[in-house]
């Protein structure tokens, strides 16, 4: 039962049994976890007392799961941090920063997912946990108290993460301006949407420390019930809420997180709402500026345009495999090939630098855009000026299709593969050889002129098809042609949405 909670590199279940769900992700389960954890630590050669820190975001249930995974913990004979209300990259953070010098930090987080999901992110001092070490964290959960007695804990102490968190972005961002100001926003007005997670701190602890105005901030209390709209920057209510507070308020800047703030996106002072290809061309840009020729990494689902836009501004840019994790280990990579990869980022908002551990960290991502408000304002320039040459497509689509019956993955695998096949001959469909995950094709006359992307869903039995065209009226005719394709099979079916 416990391998059914793993998610890629992370662990989500049900924490809050509903009408429709019962409950997976209980405190019995984080007990194991918790012995799992400290197997996987032991297993990395680590040896005496373990120092662990655990954090979690505003969910519900997060109180009372921390409590029984810093029991287990304790139990076993580890020394426990416990930092309260985090953030995921604060928690990687508390394995480098010397006052705590964690062996692991634990972020008890679901992201973006309903109120009822809860999970469990893990790092250690060297990166985020992947694949394998979840599935040993998950499968090694026999207890090693009894072998090791002599290692005594200490228990539990309480300590603050967001606070040394935020000073080291205040300084960073500092150094980035290249000034001497105590408090080099001054005059500017940034609002700050927290959707009710664990991003309020940034207004506070951040941007007021550094003399930003941050009045018409909206939703920095954490409440699990998450009451406004989904902490989510890659949601269209979410970020409609932070457009109109921005011209509501007339501020230079909006900046919205997730629920754990280990993605964000941002508003410009004329609304203009900057997330998923467009925050990928800012940060490409500013990427671009400080490393000339940097190969930028990107999920698959990326447009033509933005192709294009890295490549005229000096870069290359690399599609790989959804999966934050998935692009962020392409870019290192590269690295340890000898190709320079500054940067490795998703359309959903997962950002990672590699001056910055190549840790997705949605505050780091605003901090390298606040670098930039000084010299834009002196030269009469806005965010959304920097990306003006990307063209941006007339039609998007996204359309999600069910795969049913328990061998799911074979008919969705299937269906990728005899797709060329379909279209073979076709006019107006050419395969793009540019792609490493399901099937993407480039789309012209009859059909407009565009693309589309067919995958597999990374965690669902879902097939995913992003269409985009550049002429009004067209991706209809893309997707009844491909409806056709899709009739043939039983087993797939669309999720209405």
């Amino acid at each position: 039962m416990l391998k059914a909670l793993q998610n890629g590199s992370d662990i989500r279940g049900i924490a809050i049994e509903t009408a429709e769900h019962a409950a997976t992700l209980t405190e019995k389960e984080v007990e194991l976890i918790g012995k799992g954890l400290v197997n996987w630590l032991r297993s990395k050669g680590l040896e005496g007392v373990l120092t662990v820190g655990v954090g979690r975001d505003s969910r519900l249930s997060g109180p009372s799961l921390q409590q029984c995974l810093m029991a287990s913990l304790v139990a076993e004979g580890v020394e426990v941090i416990d930092f309260g209300l985090a953030t995921t990259p604060a928690m990687f953070m508390a394995t480098q920063f010397e006052e705590f010098s964690c062996d692991a930090g634990i972020m008890l987080t679901a992201s973006h997912l309903p109120y009822y999901f809860n999970g469990i992110k893990i790092f250690s001092q060297t990166g985020g946990a992947e694949k394998e070490d979840i599935h040993y964290i998950l499968t090694h959960t026999d207890s090693q108290a009894d072998k090791e007695n002599e290692r005594d804990s200490r228990g539990v102490v309480v300590k603050d993460i967001l606070t040394p968190y935020a000073a080291d972005l205040v300084a960073k961002i500092r150094q980035g301006m290249k000034t001497t100001s105590k408090k080099p926003l001054t005059g500017f007005k940034i609002i700050v949407d927290a959707g009710n997670g664990a991003g309020g701190f940034f207004a506070e602890k951040v941007l007021k420390a550094l003399g930003a105005d941050t009045t018409g901030s909206q939703f920095l209390e954490p409440d699990g019930h998450f009451p406004n709209h989904i902490p989510n920057p890659d949601n269209k209510e979410a970020m409609a809420s932070i457009q109109s507070a921005v011209l509501t308020h007339q501020a230079d800047l909006g900046v919205i997180f997730d629920t754990d703030v280990d993605r964000s996106a941002v508003v410009s002072k004329n609304g203009e709402v900057i997330n998923r290809n467009n925050l990928i061309a800012v940060l490409s840009k500013i990427t671009l500026q400080e490393h000339p020729g940097t190969s930028i990494v990107t999920n698959s689902p990326t447009s033509d345009h933005l192709k294009l836009f890295i490549e005229e501004n000096g870069g290359k840019q690399v599609r790989y495999i959804s999966g934050y994790r998935n692009v962020i280990n392409k870019s290192i990579a590269l690295n340890a090939e000898g190709i320079d990869s500054q940067l490795a980022i998703e359309t959903s908002g997962h950002a990672a630098f590699k001056e910055n551990y190549f840790l997705d960290d949605g505050a780091y991502v605003i901090a390298k855009i606040l670098m930039l408000l000084p010299s834009l304002k002196e030269n009469g320039q806005t965010l959304d000026r920097l990306i003006q040459e990307l063209k941006q497509p007339k039609e998007t689509r996204e359309i999600r299709f069910h795969l049913l019956g328990d061998e799911y993955r074979q008919t969705g695998e299937k269906a990728i593969a005899e797709l060329p096949e379909f279209l073979k001959d076709q006019a107006g469909f050419t395969v793009d050889p540019e792609n490493e995950e399901g099937i993407r094709f480039k789309v012209s006359a009859p059909y407009g002129s565009g693309w589309f992307l067919l995958r597999m869903s990374l965690h669902e039995p879902l097939l995913v098809l992003q269409v985009e065209n550049d002429e009004v009226g067209n991706n209809q005719q893309v997707i009844d042609r491909l409806s056709e394709f899709f009739n043939k099979y039983q087993e797939i079916e669309e999720k209405q949405a």
